[in-house]
């Protein structure tokens, strides 16, 4: 996460995928963090797409849909795309209501479970308890968002730019890395023009 490793990678970034163990130390910072922005509040654009995530193991696709839902302008979707449809028809609902329509969208769940028995390692089933999690980092109208289903919110992080998002965004995966010192299971990917 070097600068001059983070200047290799093509701009724009439009997303970052950050995936991460579920430790104890995390789940106490995140209810921590939970009640300090419920006594305090924090500003949350009504454009950013958010939705809770209520399958269990399906983080990937929970990150990868918040990625594209608050980057829609910057994609080019094929005519009949079941997620552009998914999107287009979940658009106006809440967080909680675009979770269950995804639970009952038939061409997301079939894609999921098809790119995941295709790895090069087993997938945990769907009851499978797993200690790994993919949240989405976005930039939403300047502001730099955590999309993450497990949270009752997004969490706002603070201003950001096209130009320094992907230096913005690696700020926050230190933190998250700063809270776990000995833990080694961090992962970023970037989503960026080709």
């Amino acid at each position: 996460m070097e600068p001059e490793l983070l200047s290799m990678v093509p701009r724009p970034v439009c997303a970052v995928l950050l995936l991460f163990p579920i430790t104890e130390k995390y789940e106490t910072f995140r209810t921590e963090e939970e009640e300090r922005i419920k006594a305090k509040g924090q500003d949350v654009k009504s454009s950013v797409y958010f939705m809770k995530q209520t399958i269990n193991n399906a983080c990937g696709t929970i990150g990868l849909i918040h990625a594209i839902a608050n980057n829609r302008d910057k994609m080019n979707f094929e005519t009949n795309s079941s997620l552009k449809k998914f999107l287009e028809d979940s658009l106006s609902m809440t967080p909680e209501e675009r979770a269950k329509y995804l639970e009952t969208y038939e061409a997301i769940r079939v894609t999921h479970e098809s790119s995941a028995h295709e790895g090069q390692t087993e997938a945990p089933s769907i009851d499978e308890k797993v200690d790994l999690h993919f949240i989405a980092l976005v930039n939403v109208g300047g502001h730099l968002y955590e999309l993450d289903g497990r949270k009752p919110f997004p969490i706002n992080h603070g201003e950001t730019s096209d130009d320094s998002f992907l230096e913005d965004a690696i700020e926050v995966c230190k933190k998250f890395m700063e809270r776990d010192p000995e833990e080694l299971r961090f992962n970023a990917i970037a989503l960026s023009a080709a």
